[in-house]
């Protein structure tokens, strides 16, 4: 298994948060870093007017256009390899002395799933680099990335706090038991206390999963604990973060029951927005 660590940026306010999440990351890992930057199509590169067919001033406008265009996609280019050199510049003052910056043109979504190929992990920021505008508009591209990506994926808060505990978002299917189970085996989350959260009315075979959820860490030498509370995990998990001092909370990708709207359409947004901590998303 490959120990590199994707890392996203885009020059927004979250792309410092992103590299000390990465750092953070790749200290305990002890892995490498591949830093990427990607410049959408229409910003990399400047629009082709050249079989308009006009004649006198307006083909003068129209090459003054295309000038332009040239310039702001060149503009566009020097800015994001100003933004790697400082996220590289940050990722090294923390420690990290393995950091490869990456600028490619094209989607992100294609680009990142590509390399996450040779990733252990990804990291991404909550929001993009429309943050300043629309802080309560957390943008498509985290939303597919969540949706597609097959490794597993550290959404950064706007602002890296030192993390001594962990909350995991149980609900005894398949998923939540692969985060739980990949979570023993990594050295990512060893030694910091942990609690499971089961959310909702527990039926028997919930409560024997989340007891058995809890095994599997303390058995790998986890502090671990699991709890019980009733009512949606929407309201539960972010009081649960406040009541533990969790800095992350962990949980699984597309689950069948109530946890299964935190990674699929609106709620979402509504679960990221609600929690001020990093989420380590397992598919």
């Amino acid at each position: 298994m490959s120990n590199q660590i994707l890392t996203c940026i885009d020059g927004s306010i979250y792309s410092a948060s992103v590299a000390d999440h990465a750092a953070w990351a790749a200290g305990r890992l002890k892995a490498s870093v591949q830093l990427l930057q990607v410049l959408g199509r229409r910003e990399a590169s400047s629009a082709d007017r050249s079989g308009r067919m006009v004649a006198g001033a307006r083909r003068q406008l129209l090459e003054q256009l295309a000038d332009l265009d040239a310039e702001r996609a060149k503009l566009l280019r020097s800015q994001a390899r100003l933004d790697l050199e400082e996220a590289e510049a940050r990722l090294r003052d923390a420690g990290v002395e393995d950091v490869t910056p990456v600028l490619r043109n094209g989607d992100l979504l294609e680009t990142l799933l590509a390399l996450e190929e040779t990733a252990a992990m990804t990291v991404v920021g909550k929001r993009g680099e429309a943050a300043d505008f629309a802080q309560l508009h957390l943008g498509s591209n985290l939303e597919r990335i969540l949706r597609t990506a097959q490794k597993p994926v550290l959404v950064a808060s706007r602002a890296f706090q030192p993390i001594t505990a962990c909350l995991v978002a149980f609900d005894g299917q398949q998923t939540a038991i692969r985060a739980v189970e990949a979570m023993a085996c990594s050295p990512l989350f060893q030694g910091l206390e942990t609690t499971l959260v089961l959310a909702g009315d527990a039926t028997d075979a919930a409560r024997r999963s989340l007891d058995a959820a809890e095994k599997t860490l303390t058995d790998a030498g986890f502090a671990a604990k699991s709890v019980v509370r009733p009512g949606s995990p929407i309201t539960v998990i972010p009081a649960e973060l406040q009541e533990t001092a969790a800095g992350i909370l962990v949980m699984g990708a597309y689950s069948h029951s109530r946890l299964r709207t935190l990674v699929i359409g609106s709620t979402t947004s509504e679960m990221i927005r609600a929690c001020r901590v990093p989420i380590m998303v397992y598919r």
